[in-house]
């Protein structure tokens, strides 16, 4: 099998680059193979947040060649009970993460077909057997390597285990009725400050809205309300003032809310998650 024939590894991870983890995982990946090409996702990922993990999966991972296989490790529960799998997804991709929600999103849009618990017995570095809080590096990336080179199949990742039995976090759909469209935040874009709603354009227009329109939109936390106001609704940012807010169609075709050449989340202290409301009526 010759270096092209090979798989892509992608690593994300809440690892951040400021000591050698990464490092670490890739020269593992290496080791055992110094033809497999390894690439980035992100390790920025906030510390600890399966959610994000799940939503960043689902932002990146179709846009890589089919068969590529991409690592995710955000795992509070290293060294604990926590399954370690790999997923078999229906649209031809591998994910190797911790089974703790981090499934998420991937299982809904596109489905798996497949799960497999990591047999630490053979996929593992066995040079760190007595390190417990290190499976990144010892166990997750090692077992990607070893799938990627062909060393082992799908099927030598270990035992294959109920799909139904992934761990998953509940999903909140939006609602549309008498002119009012409700869902939440679900995400950020920390970079720029911009808000992810779950509302997707397509129950968007069919609720009558178009660019070009004004949107009364009410952001709440919980039961208080910390923005309200009339909010053009435009096709790109080069559409609306600075510093003016706007709604836009995101890169996963869903409703988003910008300040342009600005920061949504710090000018408004708005954030994301199921406490964070978002409501939209015609103005």
């Amino acid at each position: 099998m010759g270096m092209f024939d090979k798989p892509i590894l992608v690593f994300q991870t809440d690892f951040t680059y400021k000591e050698g983890a990464v490092s670490a995982m890739y020269g593992v990946v290496k080791t055992v193979d110094r033809e497999l090409e390894i690439f980035d996702g992100t390790h920025e990922i906030p510390q600890y947040d399966t959610w994000s993990a799940s939503y960043r999966l689902l932002q990146s991972l179709p846009f890589w060649p089919k068969g590529t296989i991409y690592v995710s490790v955000v795992d509070p529960g290293v060294g604990t009970a926590r399954r370690a799998c790999v997923a078999k997804t229906a649209n031809g991709y591998y994910v190797v993460t911790p089974d703790n929600g981090a499934l998420t999103h991937i299982h809904k849009e596109f489905g798996i077909l497949e799960v497999r618990e990591i047999d630490e017995t053979v996929n593992r570095l066995q040079s760190t057997r007595g390190v417990a809080i290190f499976h990144g590096r010892d166990l997750f990336g090692y077992t990607a390597a070893r799938l990627a080179s062909g060393i082992i199949d799908f099927e030598g990742v270990g035992p294959a285990y109920p799909v139904d039995e992934i761990v998953l976090h509940p999903i909140l759909e939006p609602t549309v009725e008498d002119g009012l469209i409700r869902g939440i935040f679900e995400i950020d874009d920390p970079n720029f400050g911009n808000l992810w709603s779950n509302v997707p354009l397509e129950d968007f227009n069919r609720a009558g809205f178009r660019y070009g329109d004004t949107v009364h939109t009410t952001v709440l936390h919980g039961d208080e309300v910390v923005f309200e106001r009339d909010v053009p609704f435009h096709k790109s940012f080069g559409f609306a003032k600075k510093g003016e807010p706007m709604l836009y169609n995101n890169e996963l075709m869903k409703v988003a809310m910008a300040v342009t050449q600005g920061s949504l989340a710090q000018e408004y202290g708005i954030s994301f998650g199921s406490d964070w409301i978002v409501e939209f009526r015609k103005a």
